[in-house]
């Protein structure tokens, strides 16, 4: 499933950048990382082996990285493709807190972003939104009872909502710093009914995401 995901995004990524006018052969290159707040869902409440009571499970906040590649369509409209990755651990919380396990994040997102600024100038802010995937890696513990479990990872639909600023030293290399959000849906429980007098009466969801938010600086190449 992630290498479908994966495949699927960068196909995307490579086609638009390949349909794009000659102008939007200028490309841009970024490497950057930081630090990521990031938070789970919450669940039912179950009793671990060791008496306490359980009801949620987040990846603690941590070290992160990224990569894009963007083609720019115009002076100031940018396509392109992000991948991200956090290193993290999972806890679960309640009335204790108990590391699960290690835990991998990976994002893949292509992206739209709208550069202010002329093309050449030495700083220009910019704000994005992409479309894409998170995935999550397998877990591997033993629970509180002593008992070895394993948990399959996860590719889920998410989004991410950025900004920043980039300010060049040159006509090519500079620098990167941004804030990026990323919302990744886990998970709907179900909030109770609504009637409807022509559609007559169905459950509603209370849908659940995961957040990570990004503050990250870096280099940036524009070619």
């Amino acid at each position: 499933m992630r290498k479908s995901v994966l495949v699927a995004v960068t196909a995307t990524a490579l086609l638009v950048a390949g349909s794009a006018p000659a102008y939007a052969q200028r490309a841009e290159v970024s490497a950057f990382a930081g630090w990521t707040l990031a938070d789970g869902v919450s669940g039912d409440t179950v009793e671990g082996g060791d008496g306490n009571r359980y009801n949620r499970i987040d990846p603690k906040d941590s070290a992160s990285w990224g990569l894009s590649v963007g083609v720019f369509a115009s002076e100031n409209a940018e396509v392109g493709f992000l991948f991200g990755q956090q290193k993290t651990t999972l806890q679960a919380g309640g009335t204790n807190t108990r590391e699960v396990d290690n835990l991998t994040i990976n994002s893949y997102h292509p992206y739209f972003a709208y550069n202010f600024g002329e093309g050449y100038s030495r700083v220009r802010p910019y704000i994005m939104v992409g479309i894409g995937a998170t995935s999550y890696s397998d877990l591997n513990y033993t629970s509180a009872g002593g008992q070895q479990r394993t948990i399959s990872g996860e590719t889920r639909l998410s989004t991410t909502w950025g900004g920043g600023v980039k300010a060049y030293a040159s006509d090519n290399v500079g620098v990167r710093l941004g804030l990026q959000w990323t919302p990744t849906y886990i998970k709907s429980d179900a909030a109770g009914w609504w009637c409807d007098p022509f559609w007559g009466c169905y459950v509603v969801g209370n849908s659940q995401y995961a957040n990570q938010f990004q503050l990250s600086g870096g280099l940036t190449v524009r070619f």
